[in-house]
């Protein structure tokens, strides 16, 4: 497909890697640019796989090789707004991101997911229900879940799945994906900082589904007001779930059951504190979600349904971690904006002390401080963004507010102000980054002060 041509791959990571393998088995042209300032030379051609040919140049590309690049390759932490990238859609070049070449060698079926929460849980739970039907040789879980799509996709055949988390990020460099079942679970602000607006961030989301057609299913939340009126305009046969009320066609919570209607009825499929591990409104959405994928991949009810009952919580998405001296810990680390935060509260049912702050993504906090009220005890603020908070906090009338320097001490603050009978929340509302690379460490800390806490 791109052999002999000169391609460019933007960014290092691990989708870069992917990407370069994957161009590598191509037979095309490779170049690996990196523009971060910390990375040596040495260091970038380190990480090209092994067997593979690629020119590796850090932080600038020589002149005459931009008029020869064909096709680039973005990883998903790099802007499409950078001077670079600009230059080259000047130029003609062909701007692709990685999920995108992994999609031109998918020979299998794909069920992409994205929403700005609970893709983690929801494309975990998919995976696990397809392996459940088809064994996990068959099933691919790939995208912003940590596993680039590039390295997996030349695995597939006719008789494979690929599930996809795919982020806001990866979305905005697709062009003929098109998958057989995709998903919204929801849209609020988040990633302001990277997109801008929420109008450019709701049209990469809704990018999941631009090249399916009415032979193809989309699965939204009929709770979301993004999703929904993206219902009217979806070119997909779109599937409705609902937690707050019951509909027509889909699926729905009635009391404590979900329910599917189809035609003129409507069957119980399961409890959800009866037949479910999984903990928060949140999670109720993501399992409707993922029963609705699988069976538009035609997985027979009772083959999901047991896999759901099975199925426990994603690590750091409202995990609970431990009982210390009367103290139940959750470990949110991955509710990283303020949307996601408000979920774990409402999964609460203990006063909490809860533990915000991080990066700013230029996130607004009004209701993540309201949905406070009667749950939130004490909250315990540490990195970029505390004072932020504190003052939007205050303003809502919410003074119960302790600083950390450092997460160390934030953390025993926590141990400090929490009594028997309370618990102690990390969902921080924010992203990890200056004081951690990625959520997942962060979460890893807290579980392990946790557990380094006597009983």
């Amino acid at each position: 497909m791109f052999k002999g041509q000169k391609c460019l791959v933007i960014g290092s990571g691990i989708s870069g890697v992917g990407a370069v393998s994957m161009l590598g088995h191509m037979g095309a042209d490779i170049t690996l640019f990196d523009g971060g300032d910390k990375i040596t030379q040495e260091e970038l051609e380190a990480k090209v796989p092994q067997g593979v040919q690629a020119k590796c140049y850090v932080r600038q590309l020589p002149e005459e090789l931009l008029s020869r690049i064909k096709v680039a390759v973005l990883s998903p932490g790099v802007p499409t707004d950078i001077p670079l990238v600009q230059e080259l859609k000047t130029r003609g070049t062909r701007i692709i991101g990685e999920i995108e070449l992994g999609f031109l060698a998918e020979q299998g079926r794909v069920a992409a997911i994205t929403g700005t929460n609970g893709k983690t849980t929801t494309t975990t739970l998919v995976g696990e229900i397809m392996k459940a039907n088809m064994g996990p040789e068959k099933v691919f879980v790939v995208g912003n879940i940590g596993n680039p799509y590039t390295l997996e996709a030349e695995k597939t055949g006719p008789d494979t799945v690929t599930v996809g988390e795919l982020s806001s990020f990866q979305l905005e460099t697709v062009d003929t994906f098109r998958p057989r079942v995709s998903a919204i679970l929801n849209i609020t602000p988040d990633h302001l900082n990277r997109h801008h607006t929420m109008e450019a961030y709701v049209e990469a989301k809704e990018r999941i589904a631009m090249r399916q057609t009415s032979e193809e299913i989309c699965v939204l939340n009929y709770e979301n007001a993004y999703t929904r009126n993206f219902g009217d305009r979806c070119p997909a046969k779109v599937v409705y779930f609902s937690s707050a009320r019951e509909l027509d066609q889909g699926y729905f919570l009635r009391g404590e059951e979900i329910f599917l209607a189809e035609g003129d009825q409507a069957k119980p499929l399961l409890n959800i504190h009866r037949d479910m591990n999984l903990v928060g409104m949140c999670n109720v959405e993501n399992v409707m979600a993922a029963i609705a994928i699988a069976r538009a991949l035609e997985v027979p009810m009772e083959t999901i349904l047991q896999a759901v009952r099975e199925f426990h919580a994603v690590e750091h998405r409202i995990e609970y971690v431990a009982n210390r001296r009367g103290v139940d810990y959750y470990n949110d680390s991955k509710g990283t904006n303020p949307d996601a935060a408000i979920q774990g509260i409402r999964a609460m049912s203990r006063p909490t002390v809860l533990i915000g702050g991080g990066y700013d993504k230029q996130s607004e906090y009004d209701e993540w401080i309201e949905s406070f009220e009667g749950k939130v005890k004490w909250l315990v603020l540490v990195g970029q963004t505390r004072e932020k908070i504190a003052d939007c906090a205050r303003a809502h009338g919410f003074d119960r507010i302790r600083m950390a320097d450092s997460f160390e001490e934030c953390l025993r603050l926590c141990t400090q102000l929490a009594q028997a009978g309370d618990a102690v929340l990390l969902s921080p509302a924010c992203a990890s980054w200056g004081m951690f690379p990625n959520y997942e460490m962060r979460g890893q800390v807290f579980k392990d002060y946790v557990n380094g806490l006597e009983e």
